[in-house]
């Protein structure tokens, strides 16, 4: 029998519509659900919009999964609980510049083990997260 592999996911989570906490606590149950088990969640804090002008504050969280699937798995399940929970295919690719709206849900994938990925649609860790007081703070908070 073949054993099961078990990888670490570091997946942040943002929502500025609707109940922000409702749709959080619903992305993280359904995450848990498909992607694997949830072994730590962070505080969630509020946060001015990143990279576009809203009215509509965030609340972001980080949280940390175990789980079997691989990292284009792992962003095709968090995709459709996204869709699931709202939100549109927003993040456009103009002229190389992505642009940013008001949103639902938004789960990335933060860091997948200590695992370097450059591929189309997908790169691990992060690029943005270390810009980003709303990503670094929590995932901090998890990781100590």
């Amino acid at each position: 029998m073949m054993e099961t592999v078990v990888h670490r996911v570091y997946l942040g989570l943002g929502s500025n519509l609707g109940d922000r906490e409702a749709n959080i606590t619903r992305a993280i149950c359904l995450i848990g659900e498909r992607v694997g088990a949830v072994l730590r969640q962070s505080t969630l804090i509020e946060t001015e919009p990143w990279g576009f002008d809203s009215e509509n504050r965030f609340l972001n969280g980080v949280i940390l999964c175990e789980t079997a699937l691989t990292p284009r798995q792992v962003l095709h399940t968090t995709q459709g609980i996204e869709r699931e929970l709202g939100k549109s295919r927003i993040h456009a690719t103009v002229h190389q510049t992505q642009t940013y709206k008001d949103r639902p849900i938004d789960i990335d994938i933060l860091l997948y083990d200590d695992w370097t990925v450059d591929e189309p649609g997908l790169r691990i860790p992060h690029p943005l997260m270390h810009q980003r007081d709303f990503v670094m703070i929590p995932l901090n908070e998890i990781c100590q």
